[in-house]
């Protein structure tokens, strides 16, 4: 190939062993957003699971508490469905987080391993103030949005914090949206909250996980 085929990134036919500057940036760019996407956790999975775990689990809770499905459940059962479903939704997000991250190294492991004992440090003190405040003498109508108030406002902080290390308007918004439901549940009362926290809430983490499968699939690296 003579030296003006080089310079304009022409090869011969049948030759594939030269790519033009243009193509091999391209190339380049190309598998380093497939090394990212297989290192990252699958948000969409993430989001999917905590939804079914807000919707279902504080949907039985208000059913319960709100009369519709009778007085025969006890309202241990609704307590034990949010917290079966939040613990299978919490082993999926670090089974993803673990399995996306071995190998990772740098800023960016040290970043997300500081987030995320964030949130565990967060949820541990939430709960140590929350059932102190129990212990001085709470109201026992009040325990339920002391509960869900205080928790959504963590978890909506948390995410918030999430978008602006990341610069992610998703994870931002999201948070955004956990906050509001929080509020908004609270100034409803009991048990009006818990279909707040259901089907706005719930609803919430579907819609954010729809998105994020979406903008995944944008994002993803043409096929050769």
């Amino acid at each position: 190939m003579d030296e003006g085929q080089r310079a304009r990134g022409l090869a011969p036919a049948g030759d594939e062993s030269e790519l033009s500057p243009e193509a091999a940036l391209g190339l380049i760019a190309s598998e380093r957003r497939r090394a990212l996407r297989s290192l990252q956790p699958d948000t969409a999975v993430i989001l999917g699971v905590w939804g079914v775990a807000w919707l279902v689990g504080f949907g039985v809770t208000w059913l319960a508490s709100s009369g519709w499905l009778g007085r025969a459940l006890p309202p241990w059962i609704a307590g034990a469905t949010i917290v079966t479903l939040s613990a299978a939704a919490t082993l999926v997000t670090f089974g993803q987080v673990l399995a996306r991250g071995r190998g990772v190294h740098g800023p960016s492991r040290g970043t997300s391993s500081l987030y995320g004992w964030s949130w565990l440090l967060a949820m541990v003190c939430l709960c140590l103030l929350d059932l102190a405040l129990e212990h001085q003498g709470l109201p026992a109508h009040l325990a339920p949005l002391l509960w869900t108030g205080s928790t959504l406002l963590v978890v909506g902080l948390l995410y918030l914090a999430g978008g602006m290390i990341w610069a992610d308007p998703l994870l931002y918004g999201l948070g955004a949206w956990v906050l509001v439901t929080g509020a908004g549940s609270v100034s409803l009362g009991v048990p009006a909250n818990f279909a707040v926290l259901s089907l706005a809430g719930g609803g919430g983490f579907p819609v954010a996980a729809v998105a994020a499968r979406v903008r995944s699939w944008q994002s993803a690296p043409a096929r050769p």
